[in-house]
């Protein structure tokens, strides 16, 4: 679905992501795993028109990504579920919801339904002001923000930054749903535990290189990880 080749980011005069390719296969969960500062998040950001690459291809199914809109992106089915939630918490959760679906123009019932289904708590809360959330309902609400245009592929920015053990299992839980129900999953964490257990194939990226690639499951027991990532 997902193809990255010889990506190039410049910040400055720093280069935050050094050539770096990987896949992303229809119907999979990928994760890229790293420290702050592996080049992780500019990554997703260059994918999401969000930021301008120096060198490289992205393309998603056979089209080329570089060089347009992160409108157009969206409109193509990708979404990006950004770090640290940025809700607007002024407004409800039912209406953060739908700024997810501002490039629709159809109903939205069945999939605010869905959403409900996929976190009862949205529901009981959806007259609240999002600022008053918790920050897993905050978690919560963006990645059913991003579910609302209806995506082929979700990318997701530390979905378990600053939440508690019990919370972050649940958002991994409702991640492995999200998947089942036939949306392709791109990731980035530094809960390397969490994310190999969940994800397909993983990629380990340091100071903008991938080093490491393979299945979760082998990566969890690859030495290297085991001692860098997982403290053992």
């Amino acid at each position: 679905m997902l193809k990255v080749q010889e990506l190039q980011v410049n910040y400055g005069g720093i280069r935050a992501v050094k050539n770096i390719s990987f896949e992303v296969p229809d119907g999979s969960i990928v994760t890229l795993v790293g420290a702050n500062g592996a080049g992780k998040s500019t990554t997703l950001r260059t994918i999401a028109g969000q930021v301008k690459a120096q060198a490289g291809s992205i393309t998603y199914n056979g089209e080329e990504l570089l060089g347009k809109p992160s409108d157009e992106i969206v409109k193509r089915g990708i979404t990006l579920v950004p770090e640290g939630r940025r809700v607007f918490p002024d407004m409800t959760v039912l209406e953060n919801m739908k700024i997810g679906a501002y490039l629709r123009h159809d109903k939205l019932d069945d999939d605010i339904e869905w959403c409900y289904e996929l976190f009862p708590r949205l529901k009981e809360r959806h007259w609240q002001l999002a600022g008053t959330l918790s920050g897993g309902e905050q978690q919560m609400l963006a990645v059913a923000r991003a579910l609302m245009s209806r995506p082929k592929l979700m990318m997701m920015d530390e979905p378990s930054l600053g939440l508690a053990p019990l919370i972050v299992r649940d958002i991994f839980q409702i991640i492995k749903e999200i998947n089942k129900q036939g949306v392709t999953i791109l990731l980035i964490e530094q809960n390397a535990n969490m994310a190999l257990h969940t994800a397909d194939r993983g990629y380990v990226m340091e100071t903008g290189e991938i080093i490491l690639e393979g299945a979760g499951r082998e990566l969890l027991e690859n030495p290297v990880i085991r001692e860098a990532y997982l403290g053992k």
